[in-house]
């Protein structure tokens, strides 16, 4: 599509006010597209995809990846072209073409074959063009000419060092060395031009403007051929193409040239012959020798080179100025100003003639940080680390000592004053005898004034990021402030700006913007704006930048930069978003010090940390885009090595190779362009994924069923025209099968009667051990009962016991007692003179002591106490007499022999000659104790 005039013109326009500022521009080597150094000719197909021929084999790019597709035989391919879904290629001694299989794979397809005449030797095909049904391979001998309706063949012999064939309007032109120019009518060659230039120049180039054709030399001359003869055209670039040696050329769509040149880069040409820029490697270029020039759909242009391959966004609205020397440093501000361009960085002030094309010059004593340009009537301002100064041309004069100006404003109603935002506060230049004068600080305020706005008359208000928000009351002759209020600070990233009648602040650590209320005096969130800047996909970081020359208001987000500007017939603002990579905003430098200044005819300087872009708004443009699914990748789970599959069928997969990789793309080469995805697998993953830049995606392990993966993308801010789909299915596996169903059936049957059948036996053995359990308790606690019976019965034994033993106690000490005292009675007796009727009485003594009613008391009472003592003793020892018997249970008793004594009527001596006599019918040894003996019993 041609570009309109104006447009032209006003990229004309631009081009010359900004010389060295240049197409973005992107560098692919050969370690990215992992081929080889070269690339010979560039082609696309009809998907956008493009397709370079390199030393290493076929190259394909589809805007997300690279694809290298090794030669039919081994050599380096020379020559490329897509027609329809057809890649024709041409290499040593073979050219053919590729054609895309099921699975999206190219399959190459042999041509020499078809040949009725074989090949000369050595013959390679370094270019091939196509014309109506016919593709036509050159080589530097011949011109075979292709129809691919009747698949037949013609050749022509043409023999030329540099095979280049032609094609302006319906006519095909190719050069033989030495004869002349030729055209292919019927399909042989007719000699049009034998004059000495067509057969002493090799011709790199022909094109058609308006009725007549331009021929280029390799020389970089132009020749306008008109009635059969070639005139020299003199073009205003010749004095730069003088002594450069052309290896290629393309007609751009807009009429403009692109010359290729062997060392010198390239060179772009108006169709008048004007240069408009050149592109080397100094200025960005990836090497300097171009082979192979195109023109993609979106007016790209590919440059092939000797070692890489360059992509130029020729319609970008942006251009760049790159500083690949390091000289200018960050840019933080510009101006143009009496036909110089100005830009302040963290190393000074730079400037150049809007007609140069040369480099930045540093204006002398302007050395350090440039924080501030700002034309005020007609004078321009620099505010500097180390104060204020008037820039006059190519000369600073240092107006202001007081250090660190952030930013100048008028003062309404006061022309010969200027309020000055400075590192410690506030400060007035003034206007005498038409020269601007540091004239004083104002006293009462000494924080960092880098953003303030005038709200009405005398007052101020001042944002300092970390300390807050101050208002400012100033006193008639601008020398004193009070501070009338404050508020608090929202950290790094805020900004206050006026835009229209609003005083906005807004602040990144809020992801808000607040308007600021007058009659209450206070800041209010404006969700309109709020909702414009920080988006919660995409909000802004960094300053909002306020433009009053083009009443707009700026801000950039990660993705993209937005634009408001007044709405046309209401309050609603009208929002442009201009799509943005990531690393144009990574290299914008420190986040809150954004660069975006107005320059002239709808182009805006946006500072960068190498240098800076510039944007013309009048070269936006939307275009739409379709998302593709580029390869679908099939595994199992144990395979180490995945099989690509068709794209256009529905295909059922057996239930193991259940994990899937899906890639897709756009084929989008804009620079400043990126591209974020979204899927979905229906079936299995219905809600859409999250937005992301990679441009593929993995399923592991996905149950078996029916499944549709759907993918769109996001490109820019403009959503892709369609949804790109693949349809599969995962089969069941055998495991679910109806008879492996009906097996499971029976197998849980048997199991569940199995289970049965050992739950009840379980339970049966657990009810028996149950009783057993209960019976074993019933009779433990019979035995303890019984236990307890017995225990009871003992102790009540034990009780009786000792109640007999106690009263064998008593009766023994009351014999005992009685025969001492009836003893001590006979005596007494024994004194008395009258013997008579004392013996009589002694006899009755004696027979009481003696008394046998006494020893059976005693005897019944011992029984009672220690039962069958006296038969246990008796069986022990036989001879016992019944006298041994009672010393027996005496010593049982243990009672000493003074004890016995009076129980026997016997002395202590006759009581030890018993014990003597009874210790030897026990036959008894002399160290053993007749009583414990006896005890022990």
């Amino acid at each position: 599509m041609k570009v309109p005039n104006f447009l032209l013109l006003l990229f004309l326009l631009s081009s010359s006010f900004y010389a060295q500022e240049l197409p973005p521009i992107q560098n692919y080597s050969p370690d990215d597209y992992q081929g080889d150094n070269q690339n010979w000719m560039i082609s696309q197909s009809s998907n956008n995809y493009m397709y370079i021929a390199n030393n290493a084999g076929l190259i394909e790019y589809n805007g997300e990846g690279w694809t290298l597709y090794g030669s039919p035989n081994g050599t380096v391919i020379r020559s490329i072209k897509v027609i329809d879904d057809y890649v024709f290629t041409g290499c040593y001694m073979e050219f053919g073409y590729w054609k895309k299989d099921e699975n999206g794979k190219l399959v190459y397809t042999s041509l020499v074959e078809k040949l009725d005449v074989p090949l000369i030797e050595d013959e390679q095909f370094w270019n091939i063009l196509n014309f109506d049904d016919w593709v036509l391979f050159q080589s530097l001998d011949r011109i075979y000419i292709y129809n691919k309706k009747s698949e037949n063949f013609e050749f022509i012999d043409a023999k030329t060092t540099r095979a280049k064939i032609f094609k302006i309007a319906n006519t095909v032109y190719y050069q033989i060395i030495n004869q002349g120019i030729y055209k292919i009518e019927n399909g042989v060659g007719v000699l049009i031009s034998d004059g000495e230039i067509a057969k002493n120049n090799v011709f790199v180039g022909a094109f058609g403007i308006e009725k007549s054709m331009r021929f280029l030399t390799e020389q970089g001359e132009f020749y306008r051929f008109e009635n059969e003869r070639f005139e020299k055209w003199e073009i205003a670039a010749d004095k730069d193409l003088k002594s450069k040696t052309i290896y290629s050329s393309l007609q751009l769509r807009d009429g403009s040239f692109i010359l290729g040149t062997i060392s010198h880069g390239m060179y772009h040409i108006d169709q008048n012959g004007s240069l408009l820029r050149v592109i080397d490697k100094e200025a960005g270029l990836h090497n300097n020798t171009v082979l192979s020039v195109f023109e993609d759909v979106d007016s790209n242009v590919w440059l092939g080179l000797d070692n890489g391959i360059s992509m130029i966004n020729l319609n970008s609205p942006f251009r760049e100025y790159i500083d690949f020397k390091g000289r200018l440093g960050d840019v933080y501000t510009a101006k143009v100003f009496q036909d110089r361009l100005y830009i302040g960085t963290n190393q000074g002030l730079f400037y150049k003639r809007l007609d140069s094309n040369g480099d930045f010059e540093l204006i002398q004593n302007t050395n350090g940080q440039v924080w501030n340009l700002k034309i005020i009537g007609d004078a321009l301002f620099c505010g500097h680390t180390d104060g204020t100064f008037l820039i006059n041309g190519e000369e600073a004069l240092k107006i202001s000592d007081y250090p660190g100006t952030w930013d100048i404003k008028r003062i309404e109603g006061r022309e010969n004053l200027l309020l000055q935002g400075n590192y410690s506060g506030l400060s007035i230049l003034e206007r005498k005898d038409g020269q601007w004068l540091f004239r004083n600080k104002i006293e009462g305020f000494d924080i960092s004034s880098r953003f303030f706005e005038f709200l009405n008359g005398n007052t101020v208000m001042v944002n300092h990021e970390v300390k807050g928000v101050y208002t400012l009351e100033l006193d008639p002759l601008f020398k004193k402030a009070v501070i009338k209020d404050s508020q608090q600070a929202y950290g790094f990233g805020t900004s206050l700006v006026t835009y229209g009648e609003r005083l906005l602040y807004a602040s990144n650590s809020e992801n808000g913007v607040y308007a600021f209320n007058r009659n209450k005096r206070e800041f209010k969130r404006d969700s309109l704006f709020s909702n414009i800047f920080f988006a919660e996909d995409d909000p802004v970081k960094g300053t909002l930048i306020s433009d009053p020359n083009t009443a707009s208001l700026w801000g950039f987000t990660n993705r993209n930069l937005i634009r408001v500007t007044p709405g046309r017939f209401n309050n609603i603002p009208r929002v442009t978003k201009i799509p943005i990579s990531n690393a144009f905003r990574r290299n914008l430098g420190v986040i809150g010090f954004e660069c975006l200044e107005y320059l002239n005819n709808g182009n805006y300087l946006i500072g960068a940390s190498d240098g800076f872009s510039v944007l013309n708004l009048d070269r936006l443009n939307t275009k739409k885009y379709e998302v593709r699914i580029s390869g679908v990748f099939n595994r199992s789970l144990d395979a180490s090595q995945e099989n690509q599959v068709p794209l256009f069928s529905q295909e059922a997969f057996d239930a193991k190779q259940n994990n899937f990789s899906i890639s897709y793309n756009v084929p989008v080469y804009d620079k400043y362009t990126e591209v974020y995805y979204q899927y979905k697998l229906s079936g299995g993953y219905n809600n859409w994924s999250a937005w992301s830049k990679i441009p593929e995606i993995s399923f592991n392990n996905l149950p078996h069923g029916s499944y549709t993966f759907s993918v769109r993308a996001l490109i820019g801010n403009e959503l892709s025209n369609n949804l790109a789909s693949y349809s599969f299915t995962i089969s069941t596996p055998w495991y679910l099968s109806v008879v492996a169903i009906m097996g499971y059936v029976l197998v849980v049957f048997i199991i569940s009667i199995f289970v049965h059948k050992r739950y009840k036996s379980y339970y049966r053995k657990q009810r028996e051990a149950l009783v057993k359990e209960n019976e074993k308790r019933n009779k433990q606690k019979k035995l303890r009962a019984e236990r307890r019976l017995v225990q009871l019965k003992n102790d009540k034994l034990k009780l009786k016991i000792e109640s007999k033993n106690r009263e064998l106690a008593v009766s023994t000490m009351s014999l005992i007692k009685k025969n001492e005292f009836l003893n001590t009675i006979k005596e007494q007796l024994k004194d008395v003179k009258d013997a008579a009727k004392i013996k009589s009485v002694i006899k009755t003594i004696d027979r009481n002591i003696n008394n046998e009613d006494d020893w059976k008391f005693f005897e019944d009472a011992f029984n009672n106490a220690d039962k069958d003592f006296l038969k246990k003793i008796k069986n022990v020892h036989p001879e016992l007499t019944s006298n041994d018997l009672r010393l027996c249970a005496y010593l049982r008793l243990n009672l000493s022999s003074k004890e016995i004594a009076p129980l026997l009527n016997i002395s202590v001596r006759s009581v030890e000659v018993k014990r003597y006599r009874l210790r030897k019918k026990m036959d008894l040894s002399h160290e053993n104790s007749l009583t414990d003996y006896i005890l022990n019993l």
